[in-house]
């Protein structure tokens, strides 16, 4: 893994299925100053261990953004010679869907935004759509929006990569 990274690149897959670490490879491969902008919230002990073990498994060297709801605007601070991780789309979707957002203009400000981005992206989301079929009305909603947010994505992406037990699958495009 190691070359160029194209403007935008999708790493998708389930709960724990090494996409997060993926993504991280690339970016860390590419040689570029890393950042990393982060969309979670720790709302709970749970989620700051979460958090904490990301930052652990990570390492030193990455410049990090918190930004649960408004990506737009750290991507606009990027510097050309960088490379980006978010980490990830899924909980930015969350975040916009619990805040009752408008998720068609937070995605296409989203858009813009990774447009607009000098440096290549690499953004992590999860698949949710394998699963069985919610049982409440909100997270049907959510699998539905999710499965929207990363067919928008993997569109624009130059290389779409799926994880599944820590293994890469190219979906779309080729790998530096």
């Amino acid at each position: 893994m190691t070359g160029s990274l194209p403007p935008l690149t999708l790493v998708v897959g389930g709960a724990r299925s090494g996409k997060s670490a993926f993504a991280e490879g690339l970016v860390t491969a590419s040689g570029r100053p890393r950042r990393y902008i982060a969309t979670a919230e720790a709302w709970d002990d749970e989620m700051r261990d979460r958090i904490a073990r990301h930052r652990a498994d990570r390492g030193a060297g990455w410049t990090t953004d918190e930004a649960p709801l408004d990506l737009a605007t750290p991507l606009a601070a990027v510097r050309a010679e960088e490379a980006v991780l978010i980490d990830c789309a899924t909980l930015w979707l969350t975040n916009h869907l619990l805040a009752d957002h408008d998720l068609a203009a937070e995605t296409a400000r989203l858009l813009t935004a990774l447009a607009a981005c000098p440096a290549p992206v690499v953004i992590v989301s999860n698949e949710t759509g394998w699963g069985i079929v919610p049982e409440n009305a909100l997270a049907r909603r959510f699998r539905d929006e999710q499965g929207r947010l990363n067919q928008r994505l993997a569109e624009v992406a130059g290389l779409v990569v799926t994880v599944i037990a820590g293994l890469p699958l190219v979906l779309k495009g080729s790998l530096p």
